[in-house]
């Protein structure tokens, strides 16, 4: 097979950054959407030449339609076919459902699951017409069961795994594997601010996360599809 093109959503973010790492040590090329010019530059800076070669960074709107759309034809046109799409984009919000504006509610809904639906719909007719790919979707461990107190964020990724199961029956007759990445509490910079008085023993690392993600892009998670993976 020729070097797997993986487009990863997300890619500038802490955990996007530990993703990348590991499919570029997997011998990948990576193609990152990004809004924010400062995290672009970081992730940049962090990568060796040999690296910064197969990394693909453009900005581009993943909750809008063409703007992505237009992202992934230019991925297509710079590398070939897209092998995998890691949706690792999204946003959090506290609040119960009376106190959680509907403004709000919508902007978490956009962020968490109309980003990978957009970006599942871009992808999938390529992977479709090769007959292969691979789709990995960020959800969280914290709603598996449904948790009140942060309920769009609990609805937006209880919908991600609802999303995944569909659509890994969808596709299965395809060669495409759908699954979704349930972790835990990330040990994340953002994490130990909100949280600086937290046990962080049962914190997971998101280079953890990260080595199961690129496992289900691989040939060896060939067999799987359709699953919650709890990290």
């Amino acid at each position: 097979m020729s070097v797997p093109v993986s487009i990863l959503t997300g890619g500038t973010g802490v955990l996007g950054q530990s993703v990348t790492a590991a499919l570029l040590a997997a011998g990948g090329v990576v193609a990152i959407p990004y809004a924010v010019p400062e995290e672009a530059r970081a992730l940049d800076a962090r990568l060796t030449p040999e690296q910064r070669a197969r990394v693909l960074a453009l900005p581009a709107d993943v909750t809008d339609e063409p703007s992505f759309g237009a992202f992934v034809r230019t991925v297509g046109e710079r590398h070939g076919p897209v092998d995998g799409l890691v949706n690792a984009v999204g946003g959090f919000a506290g609040g119960d459902l009376v106190s959680t504006s509907l403004a709000e509610w919508e902007r978490v809904m956009k962020l968490n699951l109309t980003s990978a639906v957009i970006a599942c719909r871009a992808v999938l007719p390529g992977m479709i017409a090769a007959r292969r790919g691979r789709v990995v979707n960020i959800a969280s461990r914290a709603v598996v069961p449904p948790q009140g107190g942060f309920i769009a964020y609990t609805v937006s990724k209880a919908a991600v795994i609802t999303l995944t199961q569909a659509l890994a029956q969808e596709v299965k007759s395809h060669g495409i594997t759908v699954n979704a990445v349930l972790p835990s509490t990330m040990d994340t910079p953002a994490n130990r601010r909100a949280m600086p008085d937290a046990d962080r023993a049962g914190w997971v690392s998101t280079e953890s996360v990260a080595s199961v993600v690129a496992f289900l892009l691989s040939d060896r998670g060939s067999a799987v599809t359709g699953s919650a993976v709890t990290v």
